[in-house]
């Protein structure tokens, strides 16, 4: 039996355009960490820290999505160029403004101009789209995809401040921007993959006018809030029962569970209708929350959060083939980007619901809120199935759930 991943990287181009994004989408995972681990060590104050990352993580949630329209109406490499451009030479000013205590309204302001960082996963999938499109090797490469958003999201953060503490406080963020730079300029010059600007009659509007689009964001919304408050309970939880080092195990579990399950998922072919896969993964997702409840110690919890962590990936593979069903190819990458956005802002929100609830109650109370999300997800994607099914279908069942 032929390796499924293997026969996605025989098209030409496949593994440089997949390699150069891998490169880039790193800072992803970098930079929020990194410029608390930066700024912190340079001014002592994690305030200011938390607001100045909140500053970029919120803007970037904002305007990626606007660099990915701009993107499906003019091409990648005209517009990934200068947005890039833009955000190294923000982080550039950043990273000077760090380490000569700059005034902070400096800091706050290179944060928000680096916002125009665009979102590289999104780009990679645009072009596995256009290489694999109505095939089963895109279900392989979505899945493939997701195990790299896997791995670098147990890299990154991790680098970016052991880089920092061991050293220079600058090292994190600094990395960060010349992978950002490199693996840019790299996946810009593959232009044998890159998609075509396609226009359509609606090409003024936003993908998010898509119902389908803001079905998916929204259960991702929620979702991502179920991930951010694992993080920040984890560590809360296992601080207070005196195993504060455990937190970087459990939490590696938690995505390693995904990583494994997503390479089995992406080499299945399966007849299940896709959205029905869709709603089985969230099920799962919000099923997993609940026996969080009676964690007790550290083993249980790593255990119960590796089993948690095995709905994560086939979430992301089976929203993004949704996606990719329902988006017109004209606006696919900003589709994927508000996906991707969805999670990124679920994450902010539970991790800021969540420390607020563990202030007030305890550390093991956080997990209401992966509850709540939970029950949240999986309510919105029932009642927004019908919008996610076939166009032959979709009328016939939004008229028969009227």
């Amino acid at each position: 039996m032929s390796n499924p991943y293997s026969q996605i990287f025989r098209a030409p181009g496949a593994k440089a355009f997949a390699a150069a994004g891998f490169l880039a989408r790193l800072p992803l995972a970098m930079v929020t960490m990194g410029i608390v681990a930066m700024i912190s060590q340079t001014h002592g104050e994690y305030w200011l820290a938390g607001a100045v990352s909140a500053t970029f993580a919120l803007g970037n949630a904002f305007m990626s999505p606007q660099i990915s329209r701009l993107v499906d109406r003019h091409g990648q490499s005209r517009v990934l160029i200068p947005a890039t451009s833009l955000s190294v030479a923000a982080f550039s000013v950043l990273l000077l403004a760090a380490h000569f205590h700059w005034p902070a309204w400096i800091l706050f302001a290179a944060a928000l101009f680096a916002t125009t960082m665009p979102s590289m996963p999104a780009m990679v999938r645009a072009r596995w789209s256009e290489l694999y499109r109505d095939t089963p090797q895109l279900h392989t490469a979505f899945a493939f995809e997701s195990v790299a958003d896997e791995v670098v999201y147990m890299a990154g953060s991790i680098l970016a401040v052991g880089l920092s503490v061991a050293w220079f406080p600058e090292a994190g963020p600094l990395v960060s921007t010349v992978f950002l730079a490199v693996g840019t300029a790299l996946f810009v010059t593959q232009k044998s993959t890159e998609p075509p600007v396609r226009f359509t009659e609606s090409g003024g509007s936003s993908a998010i006018r898509l119902p389908p689009v803001q079905i998916l964001t929204f259960v991702l919304v929620a979702i991502g809030t179920i991930f951010g408050t694992a993080e920040v309970t984890v560590i809360a939880f296992t601080r207070q029962l005196g195993q504060a080092g455990a937190a970087s195990f459990v939490l590696a579990g938690y995505a390693a569970g995904s990583l494994v399950v997503g390479l089995v998922f992406g080499a299945l072919k399966l007849k299940m209708p896709l959205e029905r896969q869709f709603l089985i993964a969230i099920a799962v997702a919000a099923a997993t929350t609940v026996p969080l409840l009676f964690v007790s110690g550290v083993a249980m919890l790593a255990l119960l959060l590796f089993l948690s962590g095995v709905s994560i990936s086939p979430t992301l593979i089976t929203a993004m083939g949704l996606i990719e069903r329902h988006v017109p190819a004209a606006k696919l990458t900003e589709g994927i980007t508000w996906a991707m956005t969805g999670i990124g802002i679920g994450m902010a929100v539970g991790s800021f619901v969540s420390g607020w609830v563990i202030d007030r109650f305890g550390a093991a109370d956080g997990f209401w809120i992966s509850l709540a999300a939970g029950f949240v997800a999986l309510t919105v994607a029932l009642l927004g199935s019908c919008r996610l099914t076939p166009a032959s279908k979709e009328d016939r069942l939004c008229a028969a759930a009227a």
